[in-house]
């Protein structure tokens, strides 16, 4: 059924994405915000308990509803993993993004290329060049390939005796993870502890995935001697695989405001332009199609035995 259910999740998700502003993800933040308000004193313990009351609610109210629905019908069980699965993944609204931007700077429409950068990563974009824009989007749409897929859906069958909760476990994470981030003392420290945990094995399956849908001896290179250095590891390790398997070279300095930025370099060959940017987003569908057909595969061996 676990499989079924990501089919029927990923269909839905192509033929009618998910567009921002996201209605839930909008009232989970504004929540994870009133926590940060009410515990942030510094602590770590602090930090501790917010990040369990974000998450284990959540969690026992998606598989309750599951227990309750499966017990009715199954039927109405496997209903509720798709829809849960469908509002946790997001990865066509951001390969929609991509795409976009991929166009613009084709037409050699910079600003408006820069506007949509900006707002997709919530930064200071005014400053990049072409090239720039290349990078960053193709780094964006690797992270949100990971973070909004490919980790959903790994979380999702490994727990998938809950239901939906390893989906939603994987996604709360992640969320809290960057909203935490850089906040007042320890307060997200142990945001960032326990999605490095639950992020570990994710991260390298979507590494490995990039490297047998692109060049895998260089992006296995990449990924071992390069990864380390990127200031997220796991992070580091998906998009050193993913530039190495495509033969692109990203992260580097990056003009931001009127300072540059220094970042590591990742992976070999050249600096990636627009249609890199289609590539990447290609790669990443292979990537997909890759999990889809081993899926398909376990649940044809397991009918055959």
């Amino acid at each position: 059924m676990a499989f079924f259910s990501v089919l029927a999740s990923l269909a839905l998700e192509h033929l009618r994405p998910l567009r921002q502003p996201l209605p839930h993800y909008q009232q989970y933040s504004r929540f994870t915000q009133w926590l940060e308000h009410r515990f942030n004193a510094g602590d770590y313990s602090h930090g501790a308990i917010a990040w369990a009351l974000a998450v284990v609610p959540v969690l026992a109210a998606v598989w309750l509803v599951f227990v309750l629905l499966d017990g009715i019908s199954p039927l109405l069980g496997w209903g509720w993993n798709v829809a849960v699965l469908y509002f946790t993944l997001g990865f066509k609204y951001f390969s929609d993004d991509a795409e976009r931007i991929a166009r613009l700077l084709r037409a050699g429409e910079l600003d408006a290329a820069r506007a949509q950068l900006g707002a997709w990563r919530g930064g200071d974009a005014t400053h990049f060049s072409a090239d720039d824009m290349a990078r960053v989007t193709i780094e964006q749409v690797m992270a949100a390939s990971h973070r909004q897929m490919f980790g959903v859906l790994l979380w999702f069958v490994l727990l998938a005796s809950l239901g939906p909760v390893g989906a939603v476990l994987f996604r709360t994470s992640s969320i809290l993870a960057r909203r935490w981030a850089g906040t007042r003392g320890l307060f997200g420290v142990f945001a960032q502890r326990a999605f490095h945990f639950i992020n570990w094995l994710p991260a390298r399956l979507t590494a490995l995935t990039y490297a047998i849908a692109g060049n895998f001896e260089d992006a296995t290179f990449c990924w071992r001697t390069q990864a380390p250095a990127w200031p997220e590891p796991e992070e580091g390790v998906v998009l050193a695989a993913g530039a190495g398997a495509m033969g692109i070279k990203l992260g580097q300095a990056l003009n931001v405001g009127q300072d540059a930025v220094w970042r590591p370099e990742l992976g070999t060959g050249q600096a990636p332009e627009a249609d890199c940017i289609d590539s990447a987003v290609s790669m990443i569908w292979r990537g997909l199609v890759i999990w889809l057909v081993a899926g398909l595969l376990i649940v044809i061996a397991g009918w055959v035995a």
